[in-house]
């Protein structure tokens, strides 16, 4: 003879074995770490394209600076040709003046266009140092959460193998046709064979019981069914 609540305790074992091999099949595919390792990965992706545009940055700067220093050093020349008394006509002076002039012009303009371009670079230099920053963080994160995910898989399969230890036992205590019915329920009813009936309500779907039908169970000799869903019920 089946103890009243074996059954009860029996169900209790099953769905929090259910729930604890639904964690393990979880973290066995790892999609929590996926997870934190995409947004790892995708971090490092940023931070790589802000360095490409740092790269292009100081390339455009060195560009510059190199274009500054020749039209400087051209400047200097012709200034230089005109102190130093070896041209004498009026018109060539002249000319070159103009030149000077205009070579400055030029000069003060690439002066601002790198002024731009190092202001440019330094946010870009706070942007990376920022998701420099950022990616170590979701990388840490990484190495976090892949400890614990293999802690705890660790611990789940010792559970399991405790919790289906105990279920051996109950199931071993239970009548072999009455638990083929609730293995066979079990498989159609989410999981839930077996259920109290408390004040009239079964505990699987939750309908409240007829007074004829709350009767009939009351009186049933072998195994009670409830009228709604048909799992079976423990008074």
């Amino acid at each position: 003879m089946t103890a009243p609540h074996a059954l009860l305790d029996l169900q209790a074992t099953d769905l929090l074995i259910d729930r604890l091999a639904s964690r393990e099949r979880a973290l066995e595919a790892g999609g929590v770490l996926a997870e934190a390792r995409e947004g790892a990965d995708a971090a490092e992706r940023a931070l790589g394209e802000i360095g490409l545009e740092r790269d292009v940055l100081e390339r455009d700067a060195s560009k510059l600076e190199h274009e500054i220093d020749s039209l400087a050093q051209k400047a200097a020349a012709e200034q230089h040709r005109m102190s130093d008394g070896s041209v004498a006509n009026a018109r060539e002076l002249e000319a070159m003046g103009r030149e000077v002039e205009n070579l400055r012009k030029r000069i003060a303009g690439r002066e601002d266009e790198l002024l731009a371009l190092m202001e440019h670079r330094e946010d870009v230099e706070r942007r990376s140092a920022s998701a420099a920053s950022f990616a170590q963080e979701l990388r840490t994160k990484v190495e976090h959460v892949a400890g614990d995910a293999t802690t705890e898989l660790s611990q789940v399969k010792t559970d399991l193998a405790v919790h289906r230890a105990e279920r051996a036992t109950l199931a071993a205590s239970i009548d072999a046709e009455l638990l083929e019915l609730y293995e066979d329920l079990r498989s159609h009813k989410k999981g839930v064979g077996a259920a109290a009936l408390v004040d009239g309500v079964c505990q699987g779907c939750h309908e409240t019981l007829s007074s004829v039908d709350l009767d009939r169970v009351k009186r049933t000799e072998g195994v009670a069914r409830c009228e709604h869903c048909r799992r079976i019920l423990v008074l």
